[in-house]
């Protein structure tokens, strides 16, 4: 997959953040919703004409001049109940998603989230079973390393390495990149798009701009319908158009 680079450029993406579906009882990061949660959110899309589906085929409609009734859905670290939690409700719905794993962290678990609580990743199954369903798979690094404070050789393992060990699980090469934290600089620009992603996800850029710098918002288990709504109109007020894309 390709993303057309030109000097044009469109309205910024809606893409939503999600990571954990499953129980949020215990969520002090505020990173899980329930799949009744999802399932309502999915909902409030549909009734407004609005599809969602992966970044890489939200990226592929822009890049036809179309797209503008479809959201991109993104879930990041790859955690197991992906697969129970989110899978079922997006295929109910008619929905793809990106799926931002950890091939670093295979069976693990969030062991970045010193609060916890403790939630299992995906096994290499688990994210083939994911693949084979539709899903998107991108990378989230290697490890769940901040970028902007990585040396040379960790840049380069969470970036370039990452990507290798996704097309050697996958037998094909990982598109799009989600930067962890969503923190990001030029220097970790630079390097996700010289490891040959075709886009990568952030979550606010700043002043960077373009496909590896693609702005998203997060979406929560308190994202009524009206707080969706304001949501999906302050993205579209608050960020510039993005280069590079229609």
């Amino acid at each position: 997959m390709s993303v057309p680079v030109d000097a044009s450029t469109g309205p910024v993406p809606w893409v939503a953040m999600y990571h954990s579906v499953g129980d949020c009882s215990d969520d002090p990061y505020r990173i899980t919703v329930t799949p009744e949660r999802l399932e309502r959110q999915l909902a409030w899309f549909a009734r407004r004409g609005l599809r969602g589906v992966s970044v890489g085929e939200l990226l592929a409609a822009r890049a036809r001049g179309e797209g503008r009734d479809l959201v991109g859905l993104t879930f990041d670290d790859g955690y197991a109940d992906f697969l129970t939690g989110a899978l079922p409700v997006l295929r109910r719905h008619g929905c793809t998603a990106t799926l931002f794993v950890l091939p670093g962290r295979l069976g693990g678990e969030n062991a970045w989230d010193p609060l916890g609580p403790r939630k299992p990743l995906l096994t290499a199954d688990g994210i083939r079973r994911a693949a084979a369903a539709g899903v998107e798979i991108g990378s989230h690094g290697m490890t769940h390393v901040d970028l902007t404070r990585a040396d040379d050789l960790a840049l380069k393992r969470e970036t370039v390495d990452s990507r290798a060990a996704l097309t050697e699980l996958l037998g094909t090469g990982a598109h799009g990149f989600c930067y962890p934290y969503g923190t990001i600089d030029r220097r970790a620009v630079d390097a996700v798009r010289d490891a040959g992603y075709a886009y990568a996800c952030a979550i606010d850029p700043g002043p960077l701009n373009g496909p590896h710098a693609l702005p998203r918002v997060h979406v929560g288990q308190n994202d009524t319908s009206a707080r969706l709504f304001l949501k999906y109109r302050l993205h579209r007020l608050r960020r510039r158009p993005v280069e590079g894309l229609r």
